[in-house]
């Protein structure tokens, strides 16, 4: 370690810590910038402080969950993939579609949670999508210029403030200096020509450098102003965001609109209707008639009613991780999202079949975590 040098820099802090405490006493004075700068600071600041605000509310209404946008930020730092979230109107969908399920989709009322179970997993695929263009065409790019330029800036008037306090210490030197001139020379002192002459070379070194250090942070204070370009641009991908995410919703809630008005209509024959014994003809014929296999009807997007053959009863599982179809009867994943499928005998096979709300299809089970077992 240099103790020359550590020691030279101790003593600059000191001088420059004295020098502000005199000019906020009042005893010493101060250089002032010109009003030009002044007036590039002011702005400066402003655009500092207005799009720190901006980007947290933007955050704010993106996501809401102050939890989610700490674990986002920590996945942003040690650049690793941001979790796959499922969004409430998703999850609310689910319910809707077991519950669907469990009253039975040939009913009134199961068939209409079905269908609306469907529409809100729709809108809920459309918000993250809405989100993440958001994210990417608008607070991303706003807290790069937080994090970089406005960081500069910062760092730049902060530099520029300690040259300025040098200056006015070697100002404060030098006067000091010139006033022990007239004075007679003590025994043993300084001559004060000495101290004079080398005050003025300090302050000429201490100038130079702080009209350098003033012209680089008048650079960058120009400079902000031009980003406001920018800016403007990634205001127009959020508003565009914005557009498709209602204009999409808007069609998924009309489409949902008439299939709930054509539900309406078709009257449910199991409400209101009596249980009636069999009769002798009654179990003859019934005796008569194929056994049905184990299968449930699901109602797809067209409306029409699909049976998949289920091999077991449907059970709940949790998806542990994302998985791609790779075939027309297989059916895509999403990591901790919660599915029902089916297995014959319970035992999970390699492949199982499942169903999201009226999507089925083949999943490897090495993906699933039963839920109910």
């Amino acid at each position: 370690m240099d103790l020359k040098k550590l020691a030279g820099q101790a003593g600059q802090f000191l001088t420059r810590a004295v020098q502000y405490t005199e000019e906020k006493l009042g005893s010493a004075e101060k250089t002032e910038l010109d009003g030009h700068f002044e007036s590039l600071s002011i702005q400066s600041d402003s655009a500092r402080i207005w799009t720190e605000k901006l980007v947290a509310g933007a955050e704010a209404v993106l996501i809401p969950n102050p939890g989610n946008r700490v674990e986002d930020m920590l996945f942003e730092k040690i650049e690793k993939r941001r979790p796959n979230r499922l969004s409430n109107l998703e999850y609310l969908g689910l319910d809707m579609v077991q519950a669907g399920n469990e009253f039975g989709p040939g009913t009134a009322y199961g068939s209409a949670l079905l269908r609306v179970g469907g529409a809100e997993q729709r809108l809920g695929l459309i918000e993250r999508e809405f989100i993440s263009n958001a994210v990417q065409g608008y607070v991303q790019p706003m807290r790069k210029f937080l994090d970089t330029e406005m960081k500069t800036i910062m760092r730049e008037k902060r530099l520029l403030e300690t040259k300025r306090l040098d200056l006015d210490a070697c100002k404060s030197r030098l006067r000091k200096a010139r006033s022990m001139d007239g004075q007679s020379a003590q025994k043993d002192a300084v001559d004060p020509k000495v101290l004079v002459a080398q005050a003025e070379t300090d302050l000429r070194k201490a100038q130079a450098d702080f009209d350098r250090q003033a012209e680089i942070t008048k650079l960058l204070l120009e400079g902000v102003r031009s980003s406001q370009a920018a800016h403007l641009r990634h205001l127009n991908e959020l508003v565009e965001a914005q557009v498709r995410y209602y204009e999409e919703s808007h069609k998924v809630m009309i489409e949902l609109q008439k299939e709930m008005a054509s539900l309406s209509l078709i009257p449910d024959a199991t409400v209101g209707s009596a249980v009636v014994p069999p009769t002798t003809s009654s179990a003859t014929s019934n005796a008569s008639a194929p056994t049905l296999t184990s299968s449930s009807t699901t109602v797809g997007v067209d409306g029409e009613a699909k049976s998949v053959d289920e091999g077991g009863p449907w059970r709940r599982a949790k998806v542990v991780c994302d998985y791609d179809a790779t075939s027309k009867d297989e059916m895509s994943l999403m990591m901790n999202e919660v599915v029902m499928y089916s297995s014959k005998d319970g035992e999970l096979a390699d492949f199982v079949m499942a169903k999201r709300g009226t999507q089925t299809g083949r999943v490897p089970s090495a993906y699933l975590e039963p839920m109910d077992d």
